[in-house]
Order: C-alpha cells, then structure tokens, then sequence
C-alpha cells in the first residue's frame, strides 16, 4: 500500500494545469490501493489506464502500448511474474518498461523478474513521490534511450542503437533494451573496467533499486547471444569489453 501518511486533497476539487504526458498501466487486485495510485498519477499529468489483474493487463497493454507498466507480483489466477513473461514475448511490447510492485521481499523473485527484463523494483508500503520519483526516473531513461544514437564498430560487431541489433556481419541479434544498453555502454569504452555499481548508476539509473547481481544476469543473457570473446569479467572488480 501506499504510504498511510499521505495528504490527498479531494478529487472534485483539484484542477490539473499539466497536459497529459505519458500512458501508464496499473495492474493491482488491491483496489483500494489502484484507486489511490490512479488518483497521484493522474494528478501528474499521466494518462492512467487501471486493471485488477493480470490478463486483462495483458489484454489493455496489447490494445493501448502504454509507456510503463506498474505489475503487481502476488496476483489470483496470473501472476505478475506470468504477466512480464507474456508481455516480453510480444514483438510489439517487449520493450515497455515493467516496474514491479510488490509486498512480498523475495531475492530469487527479484532476479527472476530483473531475468525477464524488468526494470525495477518497488515495495509496499510506498510513498507517493517515492513512487512518481522512481517512475519518472524509468521513464526519462527509456526516453534517453530512444534518441538517435550513433552506430558503435567495435571488433567485427556492429551496434545499431537506433534499432537495438547488433551484427556480426553473418547474424543480427535483437536484444532487449537493458541488454543492449549496457552493452552498448561497455563497448563505448572498450578496454576499461567498469564496476557494477557504475553499470548499474549508468544503465539502470542511481534513482532505480536493483541489486547487484542484475549486472551478472544481463552479462549472461548477452553472452549467450553474441558470444563471450567480447566482455572480460575482471575478478572482484567488475566488466570490462575487451580493446
């Protein structure tokens, strides 16, 4: 839930001067706390689409490509889990960014769905500018992100950031966004060793709670697509793409 503290002024009275910026999709059985969620959201300008559970989630996600997904993870019937499993099997949703909300603390959980492509992390109780803190920051990455960016030749590796492939001139692999961020951010700065901590500030953001070993599992996911000549893992240190 979110925080018991919060001061809300009544709905009928309050007038928004902001336009409506971003989508968002809030997938919660906690009514009560969808409601509440719903209200702040929209309050910040957000287009703010609601469902209380996960393959009506689905089914809106599909209709409306929102341009975040907030998932509940202990849901009836469909988990979140279940849902971001679907959700990134879709050509067309694969990239959505999923912050997951959550009661239950469970590290297993946690990498399981940072595994599928999450990108963060919130716990109940949360307050309400934790969470629009945390959102926004998801949402100004992927922004970031989707500017024109510069073709990277490193080795005989081709880094298209522009449409997420990378090519080794006889195969082109899609990667997922986080995937292919941090690779794309190893290979700009080949031969250095680079910590997880700074990857994580770097490619998740130093606003965004993700634990440590998130680096390792996007490594490997990367690894078993391009192959593992071109990132060196540094012993107690960290990453580094090979000169």
């Amino acid at each position: 839930m979110l925080d018991s503290g919060l001061s809300i002024s009544s709905p009928s009275k309050h007038t928004s001067s902001a336009l409506p910026k971003e989508t968002l999709l809030v997938v919660d059985d906690e009514q009560d706390l969808l409601e509440l969620i719903a209200y702040n959201l929209k309050k910040e300008g957000y287009n703010v689409l609601t469902c209380d559970n996960g393959r009506e989630g689905i089914a809106l996600a599909k209709e409306h490509h929102p341009d975040l997904i907030l998932l509940d993870i202990m849901m009836p019937d469909m988990n979140g889990i279940e849902v971001c499993r679907e959700l990134k099997n879709d050509s067309e949703l694969r990239h959505t960014p999923i912050v997951f909300l959550t009661a239950k603390v469970d590290e297993k959980i946690e990498v399981q769905g940072l595994d599928l492509g999450a990108d963060d992390y919130l716990s109940k109780p949360i307050s309400t500018s934790k969470l629009k803190s945390r959102l926004k920051a998801v949402l100004r990455r992927y922004r970031d992100a989707e500017k024109p960016g510069a073709v990277l030749h490193v080795h005989d590796l081709m880094i298209d950031r522009d449409r997420y492939i990378v090519s080794d001139g006889t195969k082109e692999h899609q990667l997922p966004k986080k995937e292919f961020e941090l690779l794309y951010y190893l290979a700009g700065r080949k031969g250095k060793v680079l910590d997880r901590q700074t990857l994580l500030n770097e490619v998740w953001g130093n606003n965004i709670y993700v634990i440590d070993r998130t680096v390792d599992v996007h490594i490997r996911k990367i690894r078993e697509k391009i192959g593992d000549e071109y990132i060196e893992t540094v012993k107690g240190v960290g990453y580094r793409f090979r000169r």
